[in-house]
């Protein structure tokens, strides 16, 4: 029961994922001047790798937390 109730909330929720992605269409619009600006100075490389930076760290501490957290079930058991 729980395994088709998870199957239908992600095919609603990647239909809607869709709709708001369209929803962002830039076409008529002026382009964002800070994004150029940066790309090209090439600063938006700096801003790329900071990003990546931050959330292998956070990956990192997840997986780690996760290995810690296992470690102490298997004691108590």
């Amino acid at each position: 029961m729980h395994k088709k109730a998870y199957f239908w909330l992600l095919i609603f929720a990647s239909l809607f994922m869709g709709f708001s992605v369209r929803a962002q269409d830039a076409t008529g619009r002026k382009p964002v001047e800070m994004a150029d600006g940066l790309r090209a100075n090439g600063k938006i490389y700096v801003v790329i790798i900071v990003v990546v930076t931050i959330l292998l760290g956070l990956f990192a501490y997840v997986i780690r937390l996760d290995r810690k957290i296992s470690r102490l079930e298997k004691g108590l058991k």
